[in-house]
């Protein structure tokens, strides 16, 4: 089992909120981080007013809500007291965007602020975590809505520490789920489609409809009534699953700000499992993004859609090639990438893909496409975080895998043997795995092997 990895988050100071005659100003405090020209020790992103001061205010804390948050605790036991991981800041001439996770990693929330609804003095891009302590929850709770707000994220000027500053600094466990989330997350959102719209009063009415409470595998199912959304216990073609429905009511406060909700999912029908879905809230000048995983008790970590990149032949070569050609674009245009680096388009689309794998990718609904931003974490850390499709490259370099004919492959692993069959919409395996979960936690390990070894004739014998 691989240990969970400390991530330091040291801050010059704390975040905070103050106010003088003229209005408020946020001062949020960084910590590391990464720019276009590199690591630097106190990045300075963005210095400006914002136009709407109560929608930034009320969605940091939605944002600071959702990461402190266990939606979920297991039965029989106690919910440990853990840290909430930083929100992460995202900085670039398009505007600002923030990430968050749930401590329990079902739950992901992300917040957009437009240029456009931004006065900006200064922007510069690059990513970090931002602090958002206690205090300052407090104090955004209580900013007046016609209260100018100037934002600082970041100090302008290098501080020289002295005996009598005050420095922040937490050692944070993230757990490695939390780690494979935000990868798991964006490879999800881009096999998602836009399903369903709201608009008017019909935003509130839908979200104020969602139970309190619910049971830990309840899963509803959201589908057109007229102008409306109503929730069903059965999917039907075109429903987007609202899994553990009262988490999404974190969207509550900021309902009297929205003007559209959209929902996002993968395709479902009559005897569809439960799935992920995405919901995106409008507001003028900003959206918040909501993420829910197929069941209050699952973390999107572990639901494997990132395995399938993986085990994509993408040559290292390649993906180097294309990860250094990205400098925190908003909008990924494949052609356009693919011209740049001189490569056939068809070959951009599975190396996003193993850069989202990587952590290195978001995806944006609203722009149809990927977003670079680098976690301002340890990337070589994601290597070890996937023991599936390390076990499945292992089969690959013993030999365990052959042709088994008819277009499918044998795969011998701890004295079985299975048999797997790789389709254009489901690959499917004789192995207990496939039996469980039929393809709604991501390839088994044999799948991936059969994938991996469709190209790579293996040497060595089987001594799995």
């Amino acid at each position: 089992m691989i240990a969970a990895p400390s991530v330091s988050y040291r801050y010059a100071s704390p975040s905070a909120l103050s106010s003088d005659g003229t209005g408020s100003r946020l001062s949020l405090a960084t910590s590391g981080g990464s720019t276009p020209a590199g690591e630097v020790d106190s990045p300075y992103f963005f210095q400006g007013f914002v136009e709407r001061p109560a929608v930034v205010a009320q969605a940091l804390l939605l944002l600071a809500r959702v990461a402190r948050t266990r939606f979920y605790v297991p039965p029989n036991a106690l919910a440990a007291v853990l840290r909430a991981a930083d929100p992460v800041i995202t900085a670039t001439p398009d505007g600002l965007r923030f990430e968050a996770f749930s401590v329990c990693c079902g739950v992901y929330a992300r917040l957009d602020i437009d240029a456009g609804a931004l006065d900006i003095a200064h922007l510069a891009a690059g990513v970090t975590n931002v602090d958002v302590n206690p205090p300052l929850r407090q104090a955004l709770a209580g900013l007046r809505p016609s209260e100018p707000l100037h934002l600082r994220v970041g100090e302008e000027e290098l501080r020289v520490a002295t005996l009598d500053d005050e420095l922040v600094e937490e050692s944070v466990p993230l757990p490695t789920r939390w780690l494979k989330g935000f990868a798991e997350t964006q490879v999800l959102f881009a096999g998602m489609s836009l399903r369903h719209e709201l608009s008017g009063i019909a935003v509130s009415r839908f979200i104020q409809s969602l139970p309190r409470a619910s049971s830990t595998k309840s899963a509803l199912w959201a589908t057109h009534a007229g102008r409306a959304l109503r929730l069903a216990s059965r999917p039907t073609p075109g429903a987007v699953c609202v899994a553990g429905p009262e988490r999404l009511r974190v969207l509550e406060p900021l309902l009297r700000f929205a003007t559209g909700l959209r929902a996002y999912g993968p395709d479902a029908h009559s005897d569809s499992l439960p799935m992920s879905s995405a919901w995106v809230l409008e507001m003028p000048g900003a959206r918040v993004t909501i993420g829910l995983s197929p069941e209050k008790s699952r973390g999107f970590s572990g639901e494997g859609a990132l395995l399938t990149s993986l085990a994509a032949d993408v040559e290292p070569e390649a993906l180097r090639l294309v990860s250094n050609r990205l400098a925190f674009q908003s909008r990924i245009q494949p052609g356009r990438l693919a011209a740049d680096v001189g490569l056939p388009e068809n070959d951009i689309a599975p190396i996003l893909g193993a850069l989202a794998s990587f952590g290195q990718l978001g995806f944006d609904f609203r722009a149809e496409a990927y977003f670079h931003r680098p976690l301002p974490m340890r990337t070589e850390l994601l290597d070890d975080l996937h023991p599936r499709f390390s076990d499945a490259r292992k089969l690959v370099e013993d030999g365990c895998v052959s042709d088994g004919g008819d277009s499918s492959y044998v795969v011998r692993s701890a004295e079985a043997q299975y048999r797997v069959v790789l389709g254009v919409d489901e690959d499917r395996c004789t192995c207990l795995w496939y039996t469980r979960h039929r393809g709604t936690r991501g390839p088994c390990k044999h799948v991936l092997a059969a994938r991996t070894w469709a190209g790579h004739a293996p040497e060595a014998a089987c001594t799995a």
